[in-house]
């Protein structure tokens, strides 16, 4: 089980430069950790909950996998909700990308918390619009084969000098550049 100490401990340690945007969102998921029942419940719709990202480095590091996703029609890092068996909080976005991606990830046993990032998501059924609580964390691709899932509508291993042309999100541009 993960524990809320640790993930908060992570959370303050984070070198976010001065990334406004990621200082901000560190103080919203450390107002999530510190008072909220359940903050790694994918049913806890307020104030929202903790998802986990992948920033995955190409083998050669000159490139990041983005996905795009089926749901919100936009090109993004892949990533996803905790689940109960995830041991660590960082086995979330590994476990999502592997998921998501089908790519396979050099071992590294606590790949760094490169971002944070608050964002809304739309509502769809009986989930209303809440807040994804995000930790990015770096990965390490060893090979470009990849598998596409359900989820996604495509696949794509992106250079800096496509963002514009993928419309990368801003969090993750900045990430991008924190990855190096």
């Amino acid at each position: 089980m993960i524990e809320r100490a640790g993930v908060s401990a992570l959370v303050q340690a984070a070198n976010l430069d001065s990334d406004g945007e990621a200082l901000k969102s560190r103080e919203l998921i450390s107002m999530l950790l510190a008072a909220t029942p359940e903050p790694f419940s994918r049913h806890q719709f307020t104030p929202g909950h903790i998802t986990c990202t992948g920033l995955v480095r190409s083998p050669e590091g000159g490139r990041v996998l983005l996905v795009h996703h089926r749901r919100l029609d936009r090109w993004l890092l892949p990533g996803g909700h905790v689940e109960a068996e995830d041991a660590e909080i960082w086995e979330a976005a590994r476990r999502e990308v592997r998921e998501e991606t089908g790519a396979r990830l050099a071992a590294d046993p606590q790949p760094p918390l490169i971002s944070l990032d608050v964002h809304g998501i739309p509502g769809k059924g009986p989930e209303p619009y809440h807040l994804h609580h995000d930790l990015v964390f770096r990965f390490q691709a060893v090979a470009e084969t990849l598998a596409i899932s359900a989820e996604s509508r495509a696949l794509a291993w992106c250079a800096a000098e496509d963002f514009d042309r993928y419309d990368v999100p801003g969090n993750v541009r900045r990430a991008w550049r924190r990855s190096r």
